[in-house]
């Protein structure tokens, strides 16, 4: 089956001229001609890659990456801007925002197609297997929770996110703060292997972020044990004196010293037990808002909240417990 690529640009020649060089190299295309229409085309036709144009009247294209950068639905996918050679200002941007390359205009067909496939080579190692943690990347987390919502199977996703990494990290340095990472990705799948079943799942996202997908009725029990351990190992990860604290001290952009906490969890809850759930972005953006709840709410040590609306709920009633 060949690869989607999405073209967003206003002009009709040039999308005329990539539709015909995308599919001479097999490639399948789908095109918009402005920004509005390319965001409908993104989440409605599935690409596996994006070619945007920056300059475009109404959504321009750099609102356009920010957009996708945003959705969960999205955020994954590679995407390749098309600059004027008298604005590099609008790459450099666009790169910071979150594209994967850019190419000016005008531009050889050959080099095109080569970036396109530079582009998809490299996101497929970063989505199949996380390098740090060898965890499943973002394509398998993806796919693992499409199947089960397709299947109607139940499922509970738990999205934790490790909070003050970023101090932790600058404190210690790089080496020490992928020790964490990939402690905490040990963690995660003993307590997978132990509390879990055959179908217990558990990917890394990226960063700090990571998922793990249970069935409903495990999801707080695994949830709670995740925490609990979890406050255990953190202070090992320190040095003797600020374990004895319990804080570090780092300085933050205007060079003022700022004190931090321990390391910590905030896992957030999505379970198909309570509400349907129409693709794994709605799932994510669930348990993404529950994430930030629970955040909200620490008092010391990790915690978690579940999402218990339904789809019938007018109001929001959260729960947050603390293990």
């Amino acid at each position: 089956m060949p690869t989607r690529v999405l073209i967003v640009d206003d002009d009709e020649d040039i999308r005329a001229y990539l539709d015909v060089t995308l599919e001479l190299a097999g490639f399948e295309v789908v095109q918009a001609a402005d920004g509005a229409a390319g965001l409908r085309a993104a989440f409605e036709s599935d690409p596996e890659l994006i070619v945007l144009d920056v300059m475009m009247p109404g959504i321009d294209g750099l609102e356009v990456l920010r957009r996708l950068r945003l959705d969960a639905r999205t955020s994954h996918l590679p995407v390749l801007l098309l600059t004027a050679k008298v604005q590099p200002h609008d790459a450099v941007e666009g790169l910071e925002i979150g594209a994967d390359d850019y190419i000016t205009k005008p531009f050889d067909a050959d080099v095109l197609v080569a970036r396109i496939h530079s582009a998809l080579r490299r996101s497929d190692l970063q989505r199949a297997r996380n390098p740090l943690t060898g965890l499943p990347g973002n394509e398998p987390i993806q796919r693992a929770i499409s199947s089960r919502l397709t299947a109607q199977e139940p499922v509970a996703l738990l999205y934790v996110d490790l909070d003050q990494f970023k101090p932790f990290n600058d404190h210690y340095g790089f080496m020490r703060g992928d020790d964490a990472l990939r402690s905490l990705a040990v963690l995660l799948q003993r307590v997978a292997v132990e509390f879990g079943d055959e179908r217990t799942f558990v990917g890394h996202v990226g960063g700090d972020d990571f998922v793990v997908l249970v069935a409903p009725d495990r999801a707080e029990d695994i949830a709670t044990e995740i925490c609990r351990r979890f406050d255990d190992l953190a202070p090992t990860l320190y040095d003797e004196e600020d374990r004895r604290v319990g804080r570090i001290e780092v300085a933050d952009r205007r060079g003022v010293a700022q004190s931090y906490g321990l390391l910590s969890l905030s896992i957030g809850i999505a379970a198909t037990d309570r509400r349907d759930f129409a693709h794994p972005g709605q799932m994510v953006t669930v348990a993404t808002e529950m994430k930030r709840y629970a955040k909200s709410r620490l008092q010391g040590g990790s915690s978690w909240a579940i999402d218990r609306r339904t789809d019938e709920d007018e109001q929001v009633d959260l729960e947050v417990d603390l293990p």
